[in-house]
This record gives structure tokens, C-alpha cells and sequence, in this order.
């Protein structure tokens, strides 16, 4: 199944849920104007898929950063995304991430938790626990280097407000691109080299587990061994720039 264009694709659809790739650039709530989002995005096509006169659901259960591209499910009725949402505030989803980081960390795995505070939109580490601080684990496995970045793949085991960004910043290895959170260099309309690579869940009314991968997209700062014919593009402005059209009700990406 595609999504608006030959080379965004839809891993997943059936009458509960909706898996989608989410372009780096595309926010998945509305909260900054002038950008497009995926509950929007997706509500437009399925009201084209099916034929849809009136209004359509499609629940947010879980997030990613604007800047981040990946792997996403989308709630398609109120009970899926109930309980959707309780695996993921359980933790009983497994998130897996590849990410471009500058220089190389010291252990080629680790596990990670940190303590995390939030400051307006953005967070930090802080020294010790405290009762505005929240616990943040991850695991990572290095797979690459080259130069002086390292591809590393993480495994999320919390869902705090940009975890991964603060957590391999604060061992020295900022993600490519995350001027936020200490990189040196910036990449194409602010993205940042992550990716949400793998995602499994519990169906949430057959019980079965169900898990979804995207490969690297075309654009992203690492090379791909086996690349399929046609990956999905990297950034929403990389699908504009390919002819995607979105539609009327949607609004359009602002450039300035």
C-alpha cells in the first residue's frame, strides 16, 4: 500500500490500525503551524481509501519528534487506541531506532538511565533523581563507523520527551544533525539522523504480536548495504520536491 506517493508506504492496515512511514518534517499532532500531520495525513486517506462522506478517527498513540522519521501506528477506533495506548504507557512495545552519532561511543554496548527534567520545549539531564525528574533507560549495540560518526542501534525502553537525543549526547555522542543537544553540524531543514527502524505490539483485539521495520530511507547520512529498489525518501521535503500533492484540507509545508 502506498500513502499519497509511490514511495511512501503503509506497512500495515486493517479495520483497528493504520502503520505508516512518517517523513522527518511531519509532526504527528498539530501544535506548530504551517506543518502538515500525520493524524491529519492519515484521516485525508482514509477518507479517499474507503469513500468516507463524514468525519474519520485516527487516534494518536504514541509520538515522534518532528525531525525523526520511522515507523508509526495510528489508532483507527477509540478502543484500539485505548488500548494501543496503555501498551505503550506499560512499556509493553518494543522500540527500535538506528541513529548517526558524531565521534564513537567508548563500550560498543551499553545500557543507559539517566535522569531526566523538563525545561519549556526541550529537556535535560539532571545529576540525581528528583520529584521532577523522570527515569530514562535505553540500550545500544554499535554497528558502524566511518569517519567520525558510528551507527548505533538503540533499543528504547522509556518514552520520555527526547530521551535518545539527551542520553547519547550526554556520553559524547550527539546525534547527527541535533544542534539542540550538542552536534556540531546541522543537516537538510533541520532534521536529525534517527530513525524509529522497528516497532512491535500486541494486536489490540487479536492479542497476536505484530512488528514493522522500515528500511533507510533514500537521503539519510549512512549508506545502506542492501537498499530496496525503492526506499521510502527521507524528509516530506524530499516528497514535495517528487511531485507529492498533498491534500486540499492539508496544510501545505512552510518553507521559511
Amino acid at each position: 500500500m502506498i500513502f499519497f506517493h509511490p514511495r511512501w508506504p503503509v506497512f500495515y492496515e486493517d479495520n483497528h490500525l493504520l502503520v505508516p512511514y512518517k517523513p522527518a518534517g511531519v509532526i504527528m499532532q498539530r501544535d506548530i503551524p504551517g506543518r502538515p500531520t500525520m493524524d491529519e495525513l492519515a484521516k485525508a486517506w482514509l477518507k479517499t481509501r474507503y469513500g468516507k462522506p463524514g468525519r474519520v478517527f485516527a487516534g494518536i498513540v504514541h509520538r515522534l519528534d518532528a525531525p525523526v522519521a520511522g515507523v508509526v501506528v495510528l489508532a483507527r477506533t477509540s478502543k484500539a487506541a485505548a488500548r494501543l495506548s496503555a501498551q505503550f504507557r506499560q512499556g509493553n512495545v518494543e522500540k527500535r531506532y538506528l541513529a548517526v552519532v558524531e565521534g564513537q561511543p567508548s563500550r560498543e554496548s551499553d545500557h543507559l538511565v539517566h535522569h531526566l527534567t523538563r525545561r519549556g520545549r526541550s529537556s535535560a539531564v539532571a545529576s540525581d533523581a528528583a520529584a521532577d525528574t523522570q527515569t530514562a533507560g535505553l540500550s545500544y549495540r554499535l554497528l558502524a563507523t566511518q569517519g567520525d560518526t558510528s551507527l548505533l542501534s538503540v533499543r528504547l525502553e522509556t518514552g520520555r520527551r527526547h530521551q535518545i537525543r539527551l542520553q547519547l549526547a550526554d556520553i559524547g555522542c550527539p546525534i547527527l544533525g541535533d544542534r539542540r543537544y550538542g552536534a556540531r553540524h546541522t543537516l537538510p531543514h533541520g532534521c536529525i539522523a534517527l530513525l524509529a527502524h522497528r516497532l512491535c505490539f500486541s494486536h489490540p483485539t487479536r492479542q497476536e504480536e505484530m512488528c514493522f521495520e522500515t528500511p533507510m530511507p533514500e537521503g539519510w547520512p549512512w549508506p545502506a548495504n542492501e537498499a530496496p529498489a525503492a526506499p521510502p525518501l527521507w524528509t516530506i521535503e524530499a516528497y514535495l520536491a517528487d511531485g507529492l500533492v498533498l491534500p486540499g484540507e492539508i496544510r501545505q509545508v512552510d518553507r521559511n
